[in-house]
């Protein structure tokens, strides 16, 4: 697809009406041209509105210049809502505060890009909640969530978003603001037209008019979210909610500006059976007995979800844990009760009532129909995350067909749910496909998603085919099209076959009061195009794939470019970069709230690029690479990311064109070249270490090089590291080897020293690596960091010849740093593939990592003392995203009675060189002071601060003015005091 050429007088407008950020330069555009449909619609320009305000000057001056306008909050929507050839206003940067809380009347008022976990922490401390429970709650906006009529688990207990929806206050498309909430209706339709305009006066004349038609047509099941809800018009009371038609509206009708919740009182303690199923057809069935028990939730997860999962490193322990053998599905059953002998009750009715079914345990004890209770908060909690990651894990398919959404959450009663299931399965056999399934038994509605190749005719045939068969079976059993969802383009033009001529027409009808010229977001609910219109895809019949051929291996994914075009393609939106707190991912999204600065974004411009949609040479432009700026490779994504987007290693990609057609600046080269200027540079410590001491010197630096002022360098030390290449401990010892890295072989040998006595000190034959001749050894990471792969490589090379033959003969490799270690399973793999990168790969190990393993084992026997303090323990972002921080924390735990208080933290912020450089030197800050600083400020006097990465201890004694330390000095420093002890 082409990138249209943009709206000058509407960017310059905007640009001087607006207070907020106006985006019209092409990427821009196009990260806000696909939401996680399979939609992509190039917008006019991007405005991130400050407020009330904002909207109403973007939304005149829009109106002025003729062009239509899409409100957009998290950009999670399914089914294409949130994509149009509009302005796009986004709210979810700036308009997002709680405005009003009311705790005794159990209701608040919210502006409309407010997050929906961001709103419940802030309530949590009153005892009270949102209940819309969305799978997407760490980055879908209230404001979407209303205009989607959003659903979530436990909808059976609290109903949808339409039912938690107090009063909306909203702009109109020719800018009135008004009020929509209850409304006493015979007062109303008395009235002469007032602000309003007779709007509400002649809503609800309507739904008098077509009371009966409305009744007839509206599927009675609780999961309905198709059309415009004309039900809240009708004669049904002494009032009626005006908001709620704007819910589930899909931005077509009005633009909120503040919308006001009921809230309810947070769960109390829950208990949850998993029950096993051999047929999938049996679970289905079950669920209708199931739900008779009252339970919160019924949630299913389906054979394809579990074996996915198991491949995914994040949630393979989970699923451990709560799924036996291999069921063809596992339904969640929630209870959740103020009295908790009540869910001990339910449960235990649960466990009878699939007796009763005829579902139990074999005689060998699989739960093939058994129930496995869940107690343990913490693991209902990461069954919660895989259950909400479903969608997102079901996408991490790497096959060129993938699980697309188009019929996936039509909802029908819960007596024909297991006969439709195998019907819509029917269905997809017929087409040559097969479907994933998972989501909320209880209310009948299933997420399904046909395996298809949209890239392929064919494939987009065998779409259209199923949709129109798929709606027809919801219809035959009186079900919903749309059962949470929503239309967008996917499914409005259905509404016809769903609803018939005069309810459509009724729709439209609506959407005229409110706006007859057609301003907002045109297209979606009323006058649809083809949902299968290929010129609306992201893969659309133009699309052409790079020829371009990476620097490192993608050959795990399918694909142009060698894999790298699929690697990119797997970002399917789905926005888990943008959740603000928790793990790591992702760390500049949360300071600067740009989409430009989340893996998300960046994978979309990465596409765009390689696809050719931005222009020639997009690739290695310096408009990528502003894109890029923030990226510190925290390898977050690559763990975080449900479908497993590797953002650092995309990035070596870019800086590797980058330098491959325009070279590296000087302090690229200072930084990537510095494992092997190191030996020169420590004979000159004294010149080199003068930057920091002489006045003056910090800012040329920064004005020469680019290295920040306000950062002190690292010091160069006289003591460096010398046991390179040596054998120590006793040679009946155990074998081990260890890695000196360049930082701590050149800048912080104590930590070097401290790990060669601790493992010494358990009887550990170790043996330090070193080269045949030459300069210490170097995993190639600081060459990667400037795109300079073939150096990268030649250290690699280096680096396998000097260790290979130990990790041949099963010798663990151990070594210090996070970042170093880890890339021999990482990046070494992808610069030198195969056998023997794999094999070292599988041998290396960071240095608590082989001390936890050795002591799970009973090999590991240290004389340790305790040590008068407490350890606040911060880990590096790759010992998150490979998941090693347990390691971590056992290695602590060795000393005896020391307290380890992990710090909830994301990236430090130093990144490597990120926290040095001039221009990056204010966010790499900001970044810490997300969480890392300020518990390190709280932390008692005597507490020991304990980092393992290089970086994090840099940043936090320049941020906090703590030192930090490794965990081998932890070690040693216990060691050392059992050896006072003695004496």
């Amino acid at each position: 697809m082409a990138v249209h050429s943009f709206h000058p007088a509407l960017e310059r407008r905007l640009r001087n009406a607006l207070q907020g950020e106006v985006l019209f330069d092409p990427f821009s555009r196009g990260r806000y041209a696909t939401d996680a449909s399979f939609y992509q619609v190039m917008p006019l320009g991007v405005a991130a509105v400050r407020g009330e305000t904002d909207l109403a000057a973007a939304l005149a001056i829009a109106r002025e210049e003729g062009v239509t306008v899409l409100a957009r909050g998290g950009g999670t929507s399914q089914c294409g809502q949130t994509v149009n050839e509009s302005l796009v206003l986004d709210t979810s940067k700036h308009f997002d505060r709680i405005l009003e809380l009311d705790v005794a009347g159990r209701r608040c008022t919210v502006e409309p890009g407010i997050v929906l976990d961001e709103l419940n922490r802030a309530l949590k401390p009153h005892g009270l909640w949102f209940p819309v429970d969305v799978s997407t709650s760490s980055r879908a906006t209230i404001g979407g969530m209303a205009g989607n009529n959003s659903c979530g688990t436990r909808s059976i207990r609290y109903g949808m978003m339409r039912d938690n929806v107090i009063a909306i206050d909203a702009l109109t498309a020719d800018g009135r603001a008004l009020r929509f909430a209850e409304a006493p209706r015979e007062t109303i339709l008395r009235n002469e037209p007032g602000v309003d305009g007779g709007l509400f006066r002649d809503l609800l004349a309507l739904g008098a008019e077509n009371a009966d038609e409305i009744k007839a047509r509206f599927p009675q099941v609780i999961r309905r979210v198709g059309g415009y809800n004309v039900d809240a018009l009708v004669p049904n009371g002494p009032t009626n909610n005006l908001s709620h038609v704007l819910v589930g509206s899909e931005g077509t009708l009005a633009l909120s500006t503040r919308i006001e919740l009921k809230l309810s009182p947070l769960l109390p303690p829950k208990l949850v059976g998993a029950c096993h199923f051999a047929r999938f057809y049996d679970a289905m069935d079950a669920a209708r007995h199931l739900v008779t028990l009252g339970p919160t939730a019924v949630e299913l997860v389906d054979r394809t979800m579990i074996e996915l999962a198991r491949d995914i490193p994040m949630f393979r322990p989970t699923v451990e844990r709560f799924v036996t053998g291999e069921p063809e599905a596992v339904l969640l059953v929630e209870f959740a009760e103020e009295e908790p002998g009540e869910n001990r009750r339910r449960l235990a009715r649960l466990g009878e009532m699939m007796g009763d079914l005829g579902y139990g345990f074999d005689r060998e004890g699989r739960h093939w129909g058994g129930v496995v209770e869940i107690e343990s908060p913490a693991l209902q909690a990461a069954i919660t995350d895989v259950r909400q990651s479903g969608l997102n894990i079901m996408m991490s398919m790497k096959d060129a067909r993938k699980p697309v959404s188009f019929v996936e959450d039509c909802a029908v009663p819960l007596e024909h749910l297991a006969d439709y299931t195998e019907r819509l399965t029917a269905i997809f056999e017929k087409h040559g496909t097969r479907g994933t399934w998972y989501a909320h038994a209880s209310v009948g509605c299933l997420h399904v998603r046909p395996v298809l190749n949209l890239k392929l005719d064919k494939d987009v045939k065998a779409m259209r085919a199923i949709a129109e068969e798929a709606f027809q079976a919801v219809r035959d059993y009186k079900g919903s099209h749309s059962g949470e969802h929503g239309d967008g383009i996917v499914r409005s033009e259905f509404h016809e076959m769903m609803f018939g001529r005069r309810m459509v027409e009724i729709f439209g009808a609506v959407k005229d009061r409110f706006d007859p010229a057609g301003v907002l977001n045109p297209g979606k609910i009323v006058r649809a195009p083809r949902m299968d219109d290929r010129s609306l895809f992201r893969y659309g019949p133009g699309y052409q794939p790079a020829g371009m051929m990476p620097v490192l291996d993608w050959s795990d994914w399918s694909g142009p470019a060698a894999g790298l075009q699929g690697a990119v393609e797997m970002c399917n939106n789905n926005g888990a970069c943008r959740k603000l707190e928790g793990a790591v991912m992702c760390p500049s999204y949360r300071v600067t709230r740009n989409e430009r600065d989340v893996t998300r974004g960046r994978a979309n411009s990465l596409r765009l690029a390689l696809s050719g949609q931005l222009g020639p040479d997009a690739f290695a432009s310096d408009a990528m690479m502003e894109t890029l700026k923030l990226c510190v490779s925290c390898k977050g994504c690559r763990r975080e990311c449900p479908t497993g987007v590797d953002m650092a290693k995309m990035k070596i990609e870019v800086l590797a064109a980058r330098a491959a057609e325009r070279g590296i600046g000087l302090r690229e080269r200072l930084v990537a070249w510095l494992p092997r200027y190191a030996p020169a540079a420590s004979r000159l410590r004294l010149l080199m270490n003068l930057r920091d001491r002489i006045p003056g010197l910090p800012h040329a630096s920064e004005r020469i090089a680019g290295f920040a002022a306000r950062r002190p360098l690292p010091v160069w030390r006289a003591d460096r590291f010398d046991r390179i290449g040596e054998s120590l401990g006793p040679e009946s010892g155990r074998e081990v080897v260890l890695l000196p890295d360049t930082f701590n072989v050149w800048f912080e040998p104590e930590n070097l020293r401290a790990a060669l006595g601790v493992l010494q000190a358990g009887g550990y034959r170790v043996h330090v690596a070193g080269p045949a001749s030459g300069r210490p050894l170097c995993c190639g990471r600081t060459f990667l960091s400037a795109g300079l792969v073939e150096e990268a490589r030649a250290e690699a090379r280096r680096l396998v010849a000097a260790v290979l033959p130990f990790a041949r003969r099963g010798v663990p490799v151990v070594g210090l740093e996070p970042s170093c270690i880890l890339s021999l399973r990482d990046e070494l793999g992808s610069m030198l593939p195969g056998p023997d990168a794999r094999t070292l790969g599988a041998h290396a190990l960071l240095f608590e990592e082989f001390l936890a393993r050795e002591a799970e084992e009973g090999r590991l026997d240290l004389a340790l003392a305790p040590l008068p303090a407490s350890a606040y323990l911060h880990g590096h972002c790759h010992q998150k995203a490979f998941g090693t921080m347990a390691a971590v924390e056992t290695a602590l735990r060795l000393v005896p009675d020391l307290q380890v208080k992990t710090i909830a933290s994301s990236c430090c912020g130093m990144a490597g060189a990120f926290g040095y450089q001039a221009e990056t030197y204010e966010i790499s800050m900001a970044m810490a002071e997300l969480g890392l600083l300020p518990a390190v400020r709280k932390a008692e006097p005597d507490a020991l601060i304990v980092a393992d990465g290089t970086s994090c201890r840099y940043q936090i004694e320049h941020g906090a003015g703590r030192p930090a330390v490794h965990v081998a000095r932890v070690l040693e420093r216990s060691l050392l005091a059992a050896a006072a002890g003695r004496a």
